[in-house]
């Protein structure tokens, strides 16, 4: 009789997991803005697995004799000042931009989301000591906090990774902690503690899961404006390091050819744009789709 009942249970549990998920993708495909980001994070992706098959050449070498050729049928979207493809670095560049998001938002997760739980569920003097740190640095535009860090640690791909994954930390202490203050008092976390289930058990059991939804959407939005500190970095040259194909290095080696040969400037502005604006789109799509508040 308990085997039957346990299996009922897993079996109703299931149906409604499955329920749930289909509700979601139904509200999520009704969402134009949020499929049309999903088609260039897509394409996004594509590219950046396919880079070698897109673009065979070295993206890297130069060739003086084509410097600063506008787009033709041979170099679609130009020449930079050494002579190479732009077309051919903006493909490379999508790989080492998913790099850097990916990178990104990893720290901001293994530091962050540990840090938020551990402030939200204990409470006094643990949360008051992480909350006032998270204060510190959020005292700083992430921006400027990355920018300091890059000063510390110095230039470089990996660095740029940390100083901006660091940069993001706070965001998900600060939002995982709200989602906990709330989730910790509700019956079934009472429950967990009545039956003698440790803490860890129920952090990881109970309250994470409960707060995916919010971490899922920022982790998408957040990806995004990775990819906007990476290329400001980059701007100012003190991200990734040239001949290494990165959108804000580029972007900041072709305004000085803005007036006679904009097209060095432009395709890896508009590059970083697309990319941003499909993170941002999913994000607010996955957003509306996972927050039952949200109706389309």
């Amino acid at each position: 009789m308990g085997e039957s009942t346990t299996a009922n249970f897993h079996h109703v549990r299931t149906m409604r997991k499955d329920s749930r998920l289909r509700r979601n993708w139904a509200k999520l495909r009704r969402n134009k803005a949020a499929l049309f980001g999903g088609a260039l994070l897509l394409i996004y992706l594509v590219t950046a697995v396919l880079a070698p098959v897109l673009f065979p050449g070295n993206p890297s070498a130069p060739n003086l004799a084509k410097s600063l050729e506008r787009p033709s049928f041979d170099n679609p979207l130009g020449t930079d000042e050494l002579g190479r493809s732009i077309l051919g670095r903006i493909i490379y560049g999508s790989r080492v931009s998913l790099l850097i998001a990916v990178g990104v938002v990893s720290v901001g997760l293994l530091v962050g989301v540990p840090l938020g739980l551990i402030s939200g569920y204990y409470g006094g003097k643990v949360d008051f000591g992480i909350q006032r740190v998270t204060d510190m640095m959020l005292a700083f535009p992430g921006f400027l906090l990355a920018l300091a860090l890059v000063a510390v640690l110095g230039v470089g791909l990996k660095n740029t990774v940390i100083s901006i994954g660091i940069s993001m930390v706070p965001i998900y202490i600060r939002l995982v902690r709200g989602c906990v203050l709330s989730v910790r008092e509700e019956v079934y976390v009472e429950a967990a503690r009545a039956v003698g289930t440790r803490d860890p058990g129920i952090l990881m059991r109970h309250i994470l899961p409960n707060v995916m939804v919010p971490i899922t959407v920022q982790t998408s939005l957040g990806m995004g404006t990775a990819i906007l500190f990476a290329a400001g970095l980059g701007f100012l040259g003190v991200g990734v390091q040239p001949p290494t194909p990165e959108w804000g290095a580029m972007l900041g080696s072709g305004r000085v050819y803005l007036f006679n040969s904009p097209h060095v400037a432009t395709f890896p502005g508009v590059a970083i744009f697309l990319s941003v604006l499909s993170f941002n789109l999913l994000g607010d799509g996955l957003r509306d789709a996972l927050d039952p508040r949200f109706k389309l």
